[in-house]
């Protein structure tokens, strides 16, 4: 099972939000939180510690809980602790392969799109990453990451898995910012200058290569941080 021994958890407001009711602020935060690795694994939330930090009623926070509990990104317990979903080796190494299919897939149809302004775009969020690294704000990196890709496989007007990628973001999201404290602390190849280089060239069989191993590489962060 892979646990974090320092589940204490954290909200960071979401970029550019709207909401519009209590319920929605409540549930768009606390999703976000959970897919940038503000929830840690392990980390129990309560419905009253929710509502101070959010400073709202327990109603809205409370359903906001349940529909994330539905959706997989929690677990409510029987205790009515509601913690992360427990993470075996073997789901996250489905999640991490089912990750890598749908982001290659948006890869491949975004590349198509892409122009030297879009790669100037790219080329921003990735310095603005190693800054997050050089700062060790991990949060951010992690917020920097998914806003990286996202803008990418946005790119392709008729992009129809940008949903199905965050829904595997969210259930990987408690061991994101492990991986990227892990990959902070030591050298690794950065595979998004690898991906930015195959774009500019329009090798898409590197463009694709370069995203798995991306992905790889943060989920074997994961492992040796748990092993």
């Amino acid at each position: 099972m892979l646990m974090t021994s320092n589940p204490t958890w954290e909200l960071p407001e979401p970029p550019h939000a709207v909401h519009t009711t209590a319920q929605e602020y409540a549930y768009e935060r606390l999703r976000f939180a959970i897919m940038v690795g503000g929830v840690p694994p392990g980390a129990a939330l309560t419905i009253r510690g929710v509502a101070e930090a959010l400073k709202l009623s327990p109603t809205p926070v409370r359903e906001s809980l349940k529909r994330l509990c539905a959706e997989g990104a929690l677990f409510s317990q029987s205790n009515r602790r509601i913690i992360t979903p427990p993470m075996t080796a073997a789901r996250h190494q489905e999640l991490i392969s089912t990750r890598i299919a749908l982001e290659q897939l948006a890869v491949q149809r975004a590349a198509r799109f892409i122009t030297e302004n879009d790669l100037e775009v790219l080329t921003e969020i990735d310095l603005q990453m190693d800054q997050a690294i050089e700062q060790q704000n991990y949060i951010q990196l992690v917020i920097l990451n998914q806003h990286f890709h996202s803008t990418l496989y946005g790119l392709n007007p008729e992009q129809v898995c940008l949903p199905m990628i965050e829904s595997v973001w969210l259930q990987l999201g408690p061991f994101n910012r492990l991986a990227a404290e892990r990959a902070g602390q030591f050298t690794l190849e950065d595979q998004h200058k690898h991906l930015l280089l195959a774009l500019r060239e329009r090798d898409t069989e590197a463009a694709l290569t370069a995203v798995a191993a991306d992905i790889r590489d943060a989920a074997d962060q994961v492992i040796a941080n748990h092993s």
